[in-house]
């Protein structure tokens, strides 16, 4: 089914630096072609910020949500739930989720979409290290090697990975699973697992991946950011 509205949710917190990209990005994700009609309402919830992240989020036209959480779960599911409230309820409506140090494809929500119209209730997808930063000499061959172990040489790839950063889901079935969890860290894989026990349709694919920054000092401690500072050499 064609969703009538898209929810797309970044989380950030002091991310002036990298967030209008994000923004640029998914701008030209939603003026795909395909999605004429479609209405797509970003919300940036801007988690306790002390620069210019939520002006930057504001002049690119994006709605914003002040937050004081410091804790990725709650702002990701506070969004979500702006939105919804904005946009009238789930019904019809698809989340996309992204990360304010991200940038989506031109046909990242298009994807989103069509995978819905196959009947996905959600898409979990892979995401691409953009810009390896010159500490991190050899870590693009390491990550490469541990990132892709589990890919076949032929054929579709099911991986194992889980990004806050490419994630999509079918607002009534985000519902169901009762929404990312107020976790500091993992609350994506949290609500990819609710899902998977719910018996939901998952897709696993790695044919959108979002590119996402190789910083060396994430701003959530734990995450993708931190396993790739892990395999960066030390002074």
């Amino acid at each position: 089914m064609r969703p009538r509205a898209i929810a797309v949710v970044v989380p950030a917190h002091d991310e002036e630096a990298l967030l209008p990209r994000a923004l640029a990005a998914l701008g030209a994700a939603r003026r795909h072609a395909s999605l004429a009609g479609v209405r797509v309402l970003t919300v940036v919830a801007a988690d306790r910020c002390r620069d210019a992240t939520a002006a930057l989020a504001r002049r690119a036209g994006a709605h914003v949500l002040p937050v004081d959480y410091r804790n990725v779960g709650l702002a990701r599911a506070a969004a979500v739930a702006y939105a919804l409230d904005v946009l009238g309820g789930p019904a019809g409506v698809w989340v996309a989720s992204t990360d304010a140090d991200s940038a989506v494809p031109a046909d990242w929500l298009a994807f989103y979409t069509a995978r819905g119209r196959e009947g996905w209730e959600a898409v979990v997808g892979t995401v691409t290290v953009d810009a390896w930063p010159p500490a991190a000499r050899g870590a693009a061959d390491r990550h490469q090697r541990q990132y892709y172990a589990t890919r076949p040489p032929y054929g579709p790839w099911h991986h194992p990975h889980v990004h806050g950063a490419n994630l999509g889901v079918s607002a009534e079935a985000y519902v169901r699973a009762e929404g990312f969890p107020p976790l500091p860290l993992g609350e994506d894989h949290a609500l990819v697992a609710a899902l998977d026990r719910r018996g939901h349709r998952v897709l696993r694919t790695s044919d959108c991946p979002v590119a996402t920054s190789g910083r060396l000092r994430p701003r959530a401690h734990g995450g993708f950011g931190d396993a790739i500072a892990a395999l960066a050499p030390r002074p």
